[in-house]
């Protein structure tokens, strides 16, 4: 596999630079949008909670119980706003019980816990989010008496901003996400490729085809057991061969330097997996904007994972013809 440029680090920095200045420019044109929506549907539903639980005056069990949904609202009402891990340890509940309640999807409580515990562990999420409620926002809950409209409305703006940036960030995720692979579906495009039809096993993809959102199988060390890596896009090249595994491109943006060095070991865990099972002429490949820095490229390489960017994505095109 040629190097594209895990193999150039005198490029790195300028690299680096023009990629952050395209994910800013980018973010300030989208994301103002993002959280003013964001912000006024969390408002709303954060004065919905306020009628339910007469000011958050009664965040009973019950209430809990019959509003799963409304813990990560309830969080972000305490000081310090309760990260997801402090309130379990807090409250000594289950980390399921925790992750079913703020589950985007299908908040709930888990099917299969025993009531008595959760009655239990509700009790103790009560108990901790009253005793631990932002009193300088909620001025009316020491004297447990009902705010004015205007304290009701000021309050429930402030927990909106806590808690939109949680609720916003994925939004600005996935549509960085689309921009970067539609660039990069604009490009095969040119190069005259073809969408895969829904349904074509990995294996039966023809020369000049690329998939979306692929899970690509998995062999780990004892030989048997199969773990499927998922992939944003698989592309066969046009000189592919059939059985041959394609290039394989994951997108990562980042909006800052924080989480990306976390990050960096779940690539290099699929990569390991992925030469695992099909050696070390596999093409896994970065497309890479924002702000990724030296310690990360240099980790990346390192690992044997090659990248390219989103504002250089014609890098790519020696390995399509």
């Amino acid at each position: 596999m040629p190097h594209l440029n895990n193999n150039k680090p005198e490029r790195w920095k300028k690299d680096i630079e023009a990629s952050i200045d395209l994910y800013n420019d980018w973010f300030l044109n989208f994301a103002p949008e993002a959280f003013r929506e964001s912000r006024e549907r969390t408002t709303k539903q954060v004065e919905k909670s306020f009628q339910s639980t007469q000011n958050l005056l009664d965040i009973s069990p019950q209430y809990l119980k019959n509003h799963p949904e409304s813990l990560p609202m309830l969080r972000m009402a305490t000081v310090p706003p309760l990260a997801r891990d402090r309130l379990m340890g807090l409250a000594g509940v289950s980390k399921n019980l925790v992750k079913s309640m703020e589950d985007a999807d299908n908040p709930c409580i888990p099917p299969r816990m025993a009531e008595n515990k959760v009655v239990s562990s509700l009790s103790a999420l009560s108990e901790v989010i009253t005793r631990l409620l932002d009193v300088d926002i909620l001025s009316w809950v020491e004297d447990r008496r009902t705010p004015t409209n205007a304290e009701r409305y000021r309050a429930a703006t402030v927990i909106a901003d806590r808690l939109s940036g949680a609720v916003a960030n994925p939004i600005i995720k996935n549509a960085q996400e689309e921009r970067q692979l539609g660039k990069l579906f604009d490009l095969l495009h040119q190069h005259g490729f073809s969408k895969k039809a829904p349904g074509t096993a990995l294996d039966d993809m023809l020369p000049g085809t690329y998939g979306v959102h692929v899970n690509v199988p998995t062999t780990l060390e004892d030989g048997i057991k199969q773990i499927n890596v998922s992939v944003d896009c698989v592309i066969v090249p046009k000189h592919g061969k059939h059985g041959v595994l394609p290039i394989l491109i994951e997108a990562k943006s980042a909006g800052d330097t924080t989480n990306v060095n976390k990050r960096r070991k779940e690539e290099a865990e699929k990569m390991s997996k992925l030469i695992s099972t099909y050696g070390d002429g596999v093409e896994y490949i970065l497309l890479l904007t924002g702000y990724f820095d030296t310690g990360y490229l240099g980790y990346e390489a390192a690992e044997r994972i090659d990248w390219i960017w989103e504002h250089r994505l014609k890098d790519l095109e020696p390995l399509l013809d």
